[in-house]
């Protein structure tokens, strides 16, 4: 299962040609479904997001789909799915105040509804960006309590940055020849870039958490 979805990122070019030949028109349904998912239900942020939208502006570059159309559908999925990962979010908080839970530390979460009352705009845009942190901001957002409105504002304007901007650029340079010859490793390159400061940044907390310990 995990080398079927590295490689699904990898070359999603070539699977994404596939589907468009096989299911045809069906392919927004299903583009739709995929970004709906990775942003709206927590359990999917393995889901490729990036990568998709900017090959399949690329494929509508190319002529085998409709740009408008994609660019609607994206944005909306995009909107949506964060939207639907809030209120799950807004529904599950409450009820971690209605009981002592041993593991869990209330004084963390209230700190983290002023963070997002203080940052939580510029958290929501750059987090969709982000791979697997995309999936987890809206969600944390609605734990926390960030207000409706204020999350519905950069929700909108992230999604306009990140499924629009990644689909234009894709249509405008996706089929230029240097980046179709090493899209695999431009691919690589990105996710690295993505995740690698997420994990040093982790890493870097723990090990300054243990002298503090001793």
């Amino acid at each position: 299962m995990l080398l079927q979805l590295i490689d699904m990122t990898l070359h999603i070019d070539k699977h994404l040609a596939a589907f468009i030949a096989l299911y045809g028109n069906w392919i927004y349904a299903i583009l739709f479904l995929i970004v709906f998912c990775e942003t709206g239900l927590v359990v999917f942020p393995f889901l490729p997001g990036d990568s998709l939208l900017f090959i399949a502006g690329a494929f509508a570059g190319a002529g085998a789909m409709s740009l408008p159309t994609l660019i609607v559908l994206l944005f909306l999925a995009a909107v949506l799915g964060n939207t639907v990962n809030y209120l799950i979010g807004s529904y599950i908080g409450p009820k971690v105040f209605e009981k002592n839970w041993r593991f869990l530390d209330r004084d963390a979460l209230r700190r983290t509804h002023q963070f997002y009352e203080r940052h939580g705009g510029k958290t929501i845009v750059l987090a969709r960006f982000v791979p697997v942190v995309r999936t987890f901001a809206p969600f944390i957002a609605g734990v926390s309590g960030m207000s409706m409105w204020r999350f519905q504002l950069f929700n909108i304007v992230g999604a306009l940055l990140w499924a629009v901007g990644l689909t234009l650029c894709g249509y405008f340079f996706g089929n230029l020849s240097f980046v179709k010859e090493y899209l695999n490793v431009i691919v690589l390159v990105g996710l690295c870039a993505a995740i690698v400061p997420i994990v040093l940044g982790a890493l870097w907390k723990l090990f300054r958490k243990r002298p503090a310990a001793k």
